[in-house]
């Protein structure tokens, strides 16, 4: 099975033959079946309560993160999770005046999904992710039951960018590469999925007019984003500022020098939301990607060990 990141196992046909029948339950329990759902309640003692098909369902508080136990996480990562899906495994069931309760674990699961997936991970593995949150330094990812990964903001793609909300929105699907593993923690990159120099300058052509996001202003010009791995060099223009839409008028294409020349032609003050990445490589493994051209003497390389 494999070791989704959080949401994507909750409307799975199997889970929820699970959680909707309680009588499935005891099942699930022999078999430390990883379910999920949605976190309904986060009480004063910091449990999740969950309700399975009619069956009451609680996490306890030190069952609610790997960390929590020992005081390296804090409590915000099970508060966090009210109306959000959750995975575990069920515990036990227990019976009070009440009627039937489910203990579950998060913890557990995780530790299931580091022991038999995170754990077998290499740099340079391309592996599925989900956006939890941006920050100014970077993105956070689920790779896996609620397991968090950083990506720092200058791994997110060549062009460069203020914030990585300029690329992400919490929530989004995407692909992303291991770039190191060091005790445990799970450093992650984006760029190289993104495609080389050539691949993205090969989808524009001279005299062409494009669409472009000014992200640097320098006294010699601008850098226009043309995609999140191209950028060209605009002449100096009075009217703009970095984050805008401009449209360009491309003049030229210097493979060798990895250059694009550009002429600003408009510009305009509307931001769009950010979009699903394009990838030219989604799966597999990679252990080193060349950025640059063949033809040009500067080689900008990532290289994965």
């Amino acid at each position: 099975m494999p070791y989704l990141p959080e949401g994507e196992l909750l409307n799975k046909e199997e889970n929820r033959l699970y959680i909707n029948n309680p009588e499935k339950l005891p099942e699930a329990l022999y078999g430390q079946k990883i379910l999920e759902a949605k976190a309904l309640i986060c009480d004063r003692e910091h449990n999740l309560r969950l309700n399975l098909g009619g069956m009451r369902a609680v996490i306890p508080r030190e069952d609610g993160a790997i960390g929590i136990r020992e005081g390296s996480v804090r409590d915000i990562a099970i508060i966090s999770r009210v109306n959000r899906p959750v995975c575990f495994v069920i515990n036990r069931i227990e019976e009070d005046e009440n009627g039937k309760i489910a203990i579950l674990s998060r913890e557990k699961a995780q530790r299931m999904c580091f022991d038999n997936y995170i754990d077998t991970l290499t740099p340079g593995d391309i592996i599925d992710a989900k956006v939890s949150r941006t920050e100014n330094f970077g993105v956070f990812a689920d790779i896996g039951c609620g397991v968090a990964a950083l990506m720092p903001i200058d791994a997110v793609s060549v062009s460069r960018i203020e914030h990585p909300g300029e690329r992400f929105r919490a929530g989004m699907n995407i692909k992303a590469v291991v770039k190191s593993i060091e005790n445990g923690r799970i450093s992650l990159s984006h760029k190289e999925l993104l495609g080389t120099w050539a691949e993205n300058a090969a989808k524009f052509s001279a005299g062409e007019t494009v669409t472009g996001i000014v992200r640097s202003i320098e006294s010699y010009g601008s850098f226009i984003e043309l995609t999140p791995n191209l950028a060209g060099l605009a002449e100096v223009h009075p009217d703009i500022r970095e984050g805008m839409r401009v449209s360009v008028y491309i003049k030229s294409i210097i493979e060798r020098k990895m250059k694009i020349k550009l002429i600003i032609i408009d510009t305009f003050d509307d931001r769009e939301p950010p979009k699903r990445p394009e990838y030219f490589l989604s799966s597999g493994h990679i252990d080193r990607f060349v950025y640059s051209p063949e033809s040009c003497p500067r080689v900008v390389e990532t290289v994965f060990e």
